[in-house]
């Protein structure tokens, strides 16, 4: 035997022991935390532009305080606020400063209601007198102070209060407020999932007005849950939900006048479907509102003159897909104003004059403009993130409203977000890419130049040194027509020439993205569980998601399904022709929309994959609600083949492989309607499953052991079959 094969056999056995020297994770270090990274609590930048805010929590004694830094030296400057030895002041878990700095909204014994909406007791603290005033005895809903800091306005049993701070006294201003009928002030259950907010009332900036959305739901349909509890009976959730092509809540937009302490409704041309958004411009007589067609394919901007309620048009966007809601207007200062469109066929920002005439296209080119940073009127400095270093990257920019000298702030290849200081002069990047856990630092905004770093996550590098983690590799791959991104973990001790069975993962709903160059989460630290024990695990998006233009994203239009579930197919053929895939042991899991894809892969490539697991699966877009669905689907009188086509309901007697379903019973996003009347379709199809329902678990299927015991029977699972 010469030296050089000595010497390979010893670096292959140092490497196996390598390999054996190493910890597996497991999953009851994922869900109880063992890998969670540190970041910073609640940042808030003041007003000075000089010093931040953040939430600390005091371990000892479960105290909290709102410390304030300075940017520059990033050195603790003070305590504006501390729970620790004033009894007073309870611990808070969020916290929101007046327009002027002068008070502080602190949060306490916060309860969930929906994903975002929230119940809680809140306190108002004077940074001056240090006088705290409870706002109400009762649990209230979205506080805000008004920008004069002398009063707060907040939502109660579904009507709108304004509480006086110095008189400690609440004035109601709407009165017809009834649970299940009618809403004043925030949002009901869809909006609030689909359109991502739930205060629905703002004030004007000198604090003389109210604008808020009044809900009437009497005619929407009613869905209702059994809440098993501990009781000896268990209970009824009911709540106005309203399906694909069922009635939506009639909403309105209304001025309350605290001058003159009335109402108003404004009134349009004609009765507006969906209000999305509201927001005042600079001018105190001037709001803004989005105004939506039921098919989400033309929105109009218009601008309510609140001295006399006319309305006027300032832009209308049509697209023949749909138009997508986000917060991205800004209001110049002289009510000029910046937005985001597709037309031009990618995502980019536009600068328009106070009458809604465009000025100019201030970004352009094959990439998207994917967060919207703010302006800095000194400057002339737009600040942005874009896919401009590439669709699975983000970079932070910033351009002159012209659409000139470009810059790059923090373009490092992976994941970079900006959070900026308030008059431009700072931002802190956070970045991360798939081999680095959160950093943060501090950069000059107008240069991009860092300062310093902040904090990071090392301890978490250093401590997964100690267990089997496999790179993640990133590639594309020729699919249907389309370069697909696509990410692959192998074993650590992959070996070309064995054939190791292969998982997909995916979720593959309009404009997601799961490729992408970040840092993991828990579900990845599953998956890289299973990589060690020899599974190799596939993330591919295919057509229909985000971050590669209107048109790829667009194409799904009323065929959710269609063409997704053709790329998942499609993709794990190809790969399955790789010598190292074993083209007998396919599997592919998805939650959620990727239950409705793994699920129907299952069944339409049932000669590809031999085991699904669909957890939270909507299994036919009927039972989903108006908003989301119809976005992409129009109505089921309007287009019914594309629901019922692409909907594994109507084709149960195709499942051959091993399939688990599985579901929580106290889902109100995906009802758990859709896992049962799955169930139903394969046992009448005489088909053999697993199937597994999470009592009064939401659309997370978490609390308690709960997530332990999921990932447990779903890896038991791939065990099984894979």
């Amino acid at each position: 035997m010469n030296k050089t094969h000595i010497l390979l056999l010893l670096l292959i056995g140092m490497t196996v022991s390598s390999f054996a020297q190493q910890k597996k994770i497991t999953v009851e270090e994922i869900y109880k935390g063992a890998f969670r990274t540190s970041g910073l609590d609640i940042l808030r930048s003041l007003k000075n532009g000089q010093q931040y805010t953040v939430l600390n929590t005091n371990r000892s004694d479960r105290s909290t305080s709102i410390d304030s830094y300075d940017y520059k030296t990033l050195k603790k400057a003070g305590t504006l606020v501390t729970s620790s030895g004033n009894p007073s002041i309870p611990n808070f878990t969020s916290y929101t400063f007046s327009m002027d700095e002068s008070k502080v909204l602190l949060a306490t014994e916060i309860e969930p209601v929906f994903r975002r909406s929230t119940l809680g007791i809140f306190y108002v603290y004077d940074m001056e007198s240090k006088e705290i005033v409870k706002i109400s005895p009762n649990k209230i809903q979205e506080p805000m102070l008004s920008p004069d800091a002398k009063k707060v306005a907040y939502v109660f049993e579904n009507n709108l209060y304004l509480f006086d701070i110095a008189t400690k006294t609440a004035n109601q201003i709407t009165t017809d407020g009834v649970r299940n009928s009618v809403i004043n002030g925030v949002t009901d259950w869809v909006y609030e999932e689909e359109f991502a907010f739930v205060r629905a009332f703002e004030w004007n900036s000198n604090g003389s007005k109210l604008a808020y959305l009044r809900f009437d739901e009497s005619n929407v349909p009613e869905f209702s849950m059994d809440v098993y509890g501990t009781a000896l009976y268990q209970t009824q959730h009911v709540f106005k939900y309203p399906k694909a092509g069922e009635n939506n809540a009639k909403v309105s937009l209304h001025l309350y006048d605290l001058g003159t302490e009335t109402s108003s409704k404004i009134q349009f041309k004609e009765d507006p479907y969906y209000i999305p958004r509201l927001k005042w411009m600079h001018n105190a007589d001037r709001l803004s509102v989005h105004v939506l067609n039921r098919h989400q394919d033309h929105l109009t901007l218009y601008a309510i003159n609140a001295k006399d309620n006319s309305t006027s048009i300032l832009l209308e966007e049509k697209d023949d897909a749909y138009v997508d809601i986000t917060d991205d207007l800004t209001f110049l200062a002289d009510d000029s104003f910046i937005w985001t469109s597709e037309k031009d066929g990618n995502n980019h920002l536009y600068l328009f004059g106070t009458d809604g005439t465009l000025k100019n296209q201030v970004t352009s080119g094959m990439w998207e403009v994917t967060d919207y940073y703010g302006y800095d009127q000194r400057k002339d400095r737009i600040y942005y993130q874009s896919t401009e270093n590439g669709s699975i990257n983000r970079g932070v920019y910033s351009i002159s409203s012209k659409g000139t000298k470009k810059k790059d702030l923090a373009v490092e290849t992976g994941t970079n977000a900006a959070d900026f200081s308030s008059d431009f002069s700072y931002f802190i990047n956070t970045y991360s890419s798939a081999a680095t856990p959160y950093k943060f630092s501090l950069h000059n905004a107008y240069s991009g130049k860092k300062i310093r770093d902040i904090k990071n996550n090392a301890s978490l590098l250093d401590k997964l040194k100690a267990y089997e983690i496999a790179p993640r590799e990133f590639s594309t791959i020729a699919i249907n027509g389309n370069e697909l991104n696509m990410y692959m973990l192998k074993p650590l001790d992959f070996d070309v020439s064995k054939a190791y069975p292969m998982l997909m993962f995916q979720y593959s709903g309009p404009g997601s993205q799961n490729v992408a160059n970040r840092w993991v989460g828990a579900n990845d630290y599953w998956h890289q569980m299973l990589v060690a024990d020899g599974y190799i695990v596939v993330c591919i998006d295919g057509r229909g998601t985000g971050y590669k233009g209107r048109d790829f994203k667009k194409i799904t239009q009323k065929e959710l399904g269609k063409y997704e579930v053709e790329d998942q197919i499609s993709a794990a053929k190809k790969l399955s022709e790789l010598p190292y895939i074993d083209e007998n042991r396919t599997g592919i899991w998805g939650w959620s929309y990727g239950g409705f894809m793994s699920t129907n892969c299952l069944l339409k490539g049932n000669d590809v994959f031999e085991m699904a697991i669909a957890v939270a699966p909507v299994t036919s877009w009927r039972f989903y609600d108006t908003i989301y669905t119809e976005r992409y689907m129009q109505t089921p009188q309007e287009n019914p083949s594309g629901y019922d086509e692409n909907s594994p309901l109507n084709y149960p007697e195709l499942l051959k492989g091993e399939y688990l379903i599985i579901h929580g019973s106290g889902d109100d996003n995906v009802h758990v309607q859709n896992s049962m009347r799955m169930i139903e379709a394969l046992i009448q199809a005489n088909k053999q499953f697993e199937w597994a329902i999470y009592p009064d678990r939401n659309h997370g299927i978490y609390g308690g052991n709960t997530r332990i015991q999921l990932f447990n029977k779903m890896t038991h699972f791939i065990k099984e079959n894979l």
